[in-house]
């Protein structure tokens, strides 16, 4: 179990990354599948494990669901699941009702997965922010994101455009992919030079405004200057931490984020969790479509470290000139990411 830290919760020169969360509807969400529903063709439902309303990837899945639906002309069914003893059954109800795809969320759901697809072969299943299944499974695509390469970027940018020369990280669980993360952000800054300092952080939760709010202000009031973002609706207390003072810069996770933060967005590094599940489920909708492995890249329009234009537009006026001086060395460093000239380590050790 992963543990809210305290204040010596905080580490230097440290990682986390992003298992995408614990939420869950109840049975009670099954009363969801009406006999309208179950006499549909073509049902596609998504089943999140984390709440909507977080200005990031369930607000993102879901509208893409209701976008392709309307492209497409299915059903669908969207389901909250807050508790994770209701995944089996909600997964073989949505069997049951004849679901042509099921997409689920974050790894969590990743043993319920094993149990219920067998039972279903003529329903696909599409697990977004997944390890591989050893053996895969004919009926099931799990989807992985290489999110540490747009927090490299990340770390290349903050550490440039810090004043205090002091950089963190917040993320929502010290698993192995949110630890990559951090561990990146790690690498370039020691590529920007030795002195710059590095301190990140887990909050413990992806749904708790408040305990992001608190680390971030326990980094600011220490001498950081830059955060990046990892905790999904945590990120919401980060951003409201940045706000707060003059020169506190973020990066965060989703562009409807600088919203909240305007002067104090400066970046993202995005995962849109929307335009996977649109491609995922657009191709589970299509012929040939067999279970597999994705890992998702920098190059798919997935994952990107992009620079907020509203920053730009309202941003204090010397960080905005000097996040437009370094942004033509950022894009340089994205290109021979994807060219391969430039390696990024993967390391999923603390």
């Amino acid at each position: 179990m992963t543990k809210t830290p305290s204040v010596s919760g905080l580490f230097r020169h440290s990682a986390s990354r992003r298992q995408f969360l614990i939420g869950t509807a109840g049975v009670a969400a099954l009363g969801l599948l009406s006999s309208q529903a179950r006499a549909a063709d073509g049902l596609v439902a998504l089943v999140h494990t984390q709440a909507a309303g977080d200005n990031g990837p369930v607000d993102g899945m879901i509208a893409s669901l209701k976008r392709l639906a309307g492209e497409k002309g299915f059903a669908t069914r969207i389901i909250y699941a807050q508790d994770a003893a209701t995944y089996e059954s909600i997964f073989r109800s949505l069997g049951d009702a004849g679901a042509s795809v099921v997409v689920s969320t974050f790894n969590e759901v990743a043993e319920p997965f094993k149990a219920v697809a067998p039972e279903y072969p003529n329903t696909k299943f599409v697990q977004l922010y997944a390890d591989p299944f050893e053996p895969a499974i004919p009926n099931v695509v799990t989807v992985a994101y290489d999110y540490y390469l747009g927090c490299y970027l990340s770390g290349l940018f903050g550490s440039r455009i810090s004043k205090t020369g002091a950089i963190g990280y917040i993320g929502g669980a010290s698993i192995p992919g949110q630890i990559a993360d951090l561990n990146a952000l790690k690498a370039a800054a020691a590529v920007i030079g030795p002195n710059i300092k590095f301190t990140g952080a887990f909050a413990g939760s992806f749904q708790d405004p408040a305990k992001g709010h608190e680390i971030a202000n326990q980094l600011f009031q220490s001498g950081v200057d830059y955060i990046q973002t990892d905790s999904a609706a945590t990120d919401t207390g980060i951003i409201q931490a940045a706000t707060e003072a003059p020169g506190r810069l973020v990066s965060a996770i989703s562009r409807e984020q600088y919203k909240l933060g305007p002067k104090a967005v400066a970046a993202i590094v995005k995962l849109d969790f929307g335009l996977s599940l649109y491609q995922e489920v657009s191709k589970a909708l299509a012929e040939g479509w067999k279970g597999h492995h994705v890992s998702t890249g920098i190059d798919t329009g997935v994952i990107d470290f992009e620079l907020s234009d509203t920053f730009l537009k309202e941003g204090p006026a010397d960080l905005v000139a000097k996040a437009k001086e370094i942004w033509p060395d950022i894009e340089k460093a994205k290109k021979e990411i994807i060219a391969g000239t430039l390696k990024v380590p993967l390391n999923t050790a603390l």
